[in-house]
């Protein structure tokens, strides 16, 4: 009976081993998996207590589950729920303790070792009678590792039924326990991690949803247009997405706006405006074309909406409708570039018109006299003359057509402007003060500033309108009918010019005309349609009236001043008036003051 008690005793044990580790597996949670391994401990292997110590994020250890068989009328092992011992009093006391297999002993005359910060409970079993008995201060350990052999924490058991230190069946067993309990506890902590990770997916999605809506709504619900631009492959600068707002603006449905891009409706001024815009990924104010044909002023403001993983993905733009605005503006800045009475261009206009059309620096271009009488002024102080050269005259290529060859010639050795010019320099077209031939076809040297020299054929001509007569219609019949002829003169003038000239109103019953490209003999007949465009009444108020006017050609080239240019055209003016036995007024302040009015 003795000899078949042993083989009964482990089977059994085996079969309660194997409810346990089930039990151990079938847990749903951490927690539920910790209570299982001390229970398990205790109903499965023979032990009264049992108590697991788990591994913290931080290292140290801390009492997470503690099972007695029969609780202790002084609170048993429980009282150490919750408890915390370091990492390195745990370390120390598994390697001072004997080595059973991966089990640990530490014998009760050895407690020496146990750091005070260990969890421990001391039962009041009895004291121990013969050597194998098991003593009260006797510890039991078992070490639980995982799959990468990090410890996962420690089931300690105590007291065991049978009164005696655990023999080799019931270590072997504790040892396949706690093998399981580890296997248990990682996958419990597995599955842990992945609900936690689950959870936060599931309320990052929520958060996703909930700003994709969010977006949704303001996308298609914004006061002002909204569109999504693709920024790469097949599609990139089409619009994929496009709101009411936007569809309304441009009177276009959805499903046309979408096979479009921006390029595709801006006005082709603007076009190289909305490139650089959408580069830099910042703001433009451009047009876009309606569905009417006309065009549309809107503020675009463009926003990379890119993703962390892959970098851009698409082209957020706000189009904000500015019309009313830029056409308050256009209004403000013609006002104060226009005359208020003939709706010309005053004289702060004309002079503007006459700086874009100057630069600073003269040349003097010998278009019939050939490369030995084409004279250039001395290069500005500072620059090398071999590097300051003035090609315009095309030196040696006699009968070309001058007009065309006053492109600025004066260069620096970086290929920069000379001192005075601005950045369209390259492109500036000289102005040269046309020569002016005799009967035989001799050049005759025009004055250019301090110096004579030959010049081209063609140039900007400044022809100096100043009216007859006009200060006795407003003595006579008042200033609303002054102001009705001005209006009518203005409009003539207009009339009698070619397309691209300027007619300004400087100030007073005094005209400016600018016309480019134009040779002396046209400037002359210019002058003679100026004169009689004005000269045929005009009815106002039911009344004929008649008004003269004296006419002077001035010329502008480059390195004059605007006042050196209106003021040659003035006394040229003047010249014709003596020159006609009109009244010419002597008093420069007079007519300053005229101008002013």
């Amino acid at each position: 009976m003795e000899a078949e008690s042993e083989p009964y005793v482990r089977l059994a044990t085996l079969r309660t081993l194997h409810r346990v580790v089930a039990d151990l597996n079938a847990a749903r949670s951490l927690a539920g998996t910790l209570q299982a391994v001390v229970e398990g401990a205790v109903h499965g292997l023979g032990f009264d207590a049992a108590a697991v110590s788990l591994v913290r994020p931080d290292g140290d250890l801390v009492v997470a589950a503690v099972w007695e068989l029969e609780e202790s009328p002084m609170g048993g092992p429980s009282v150490l729920l919750g408890q915390v011992g370091s990492r390195e009093s745990w370390d120390r006391l598994l390697g001072v303790s004997d080595h059973w297999g991966t089990l640990r002993f530490l014998p009760y005359d050895r407690g020496w070792a146990v750091a005070s910060d260990i969890p421990r409970w001391i039962g009041d079993s009895p004291l121990p009678v013969y050597a194998n008995d098991w003593h009260p201060a006797d510890g039991l350990l078992a070490p639980m590792y995982s799959a990468g052999g990090d410890l996962l924490g420690v089931l300690s058991v105590d007291r065991p039924r049978s009164g005696k230190r655990p023999g080799a069946w019931t270590r072997e067993a504790l040892e396949m326990f706690s093998l399981q309990a580890s296997i248990a506890i990682g996958n419990a902590r597995l599955r842990a991690e992945m609900q936690r990770a689950l959870a936060r997916l599931e309320k990052e999605q929520q958060a996703l949803r909930a700003s994709e809506e969010s977006f949704r709504q303001a996308f298609e619900y914004a006061p002002s247009g909204m569109a999504i631009t693709e920024l790469h492959g097949a599609g990139r600068g089409q619009l994929t997405r496009v709101n009411d707002a936007l569809c309304r603006l441009l009177g276009r449905p959805r499903a046309v706006l979408r096979q479009q891009s921006f390029a595709d409706l801006v006005h082709p001024e603007d076009r190289a405006l909305l490139e650089r815009t959408s580069a830099e990924s910042g703001r433009a104010e451009l047009r876009l074309s309606r569905r009417d044909g006309g065009y549309q002023w809107v503020c675009l403001r463009n926003s990379i909406v890119a993703d962390a993983a892959e970098g851009p993905s698409f082209l957020l733009t706000h189009v904000e409708d500015i019309e009313d605005r830029k056409r308050h503006e256009f209004q403000l800045a013609h006002r104060a570039s226009h005359d208020a009475l003939t709706g010309l261009p005053n004289g702060a206009e004309l002079k503007a018109r006459l700086a874009r059309r100057l630069c600073a620096l003269p040349q003097r271009v010998g278009a019939a006299a050939g490369p030995a009488e084409a004279a250039y002024p001395p290069p500005p102080y500072g620059y090398p003359a071999d590097s300051y050269s003035a090609h315009a005259a095309h030196d040696g290529l006699e009968g070309a057509d001058p007009y065309a060859a006053q492109v600025h010639g004066y260069g620096l050795p970086d290929g920069g402007p000379p001192p005075g010019l601005g950045p369209g320099y390259g492109e500036h077209v000289h102005a040269v003060v046309p020569a002016d031939h005799g009967p035989g076809g001799e050049v005759w040297s025009a004055p250019f500033r301090s110096g004579g020299a030959a010049a081209a054929d063609k140039g900007l001509a400044v022809l100096f309108c100043d009216l007859d007569g006009f200060k006795s219609i407003n003595d006579r019949f008042g200033h609303n009918a002054g102001d009705a002829v001005l209006v009518e003169v203005a409009r003539r003038l207009s009339q009698a010019v070619r397309d691209g000239d300027t007619v300004a109103r400087l100030g007073g019953d005094e005209f400016v005309v600018l016309a480019d490209g134009i040779g002396r003999e046209e400037a002359k007949d210019l002058a003679h349609r100026l004169r009689n465009a004005i000269i045929p009444p005009m009815r106002i108020d039911g009344r004929a009236m008649r008004v003269g006017v004296s006419l002077g050609i001035g010329w502008a080239g480059c390195g004059m001043s605007i006042e050196e240019v209106l003021h040659t055209a003035d006394e040229r003016m003047y010249d014709e008036k003596r020159a006609r036995g009109g009244a010419v007024r002597g008093a420069r302040g007079e007519r300053s003051h005229r101008r002013a009015g």
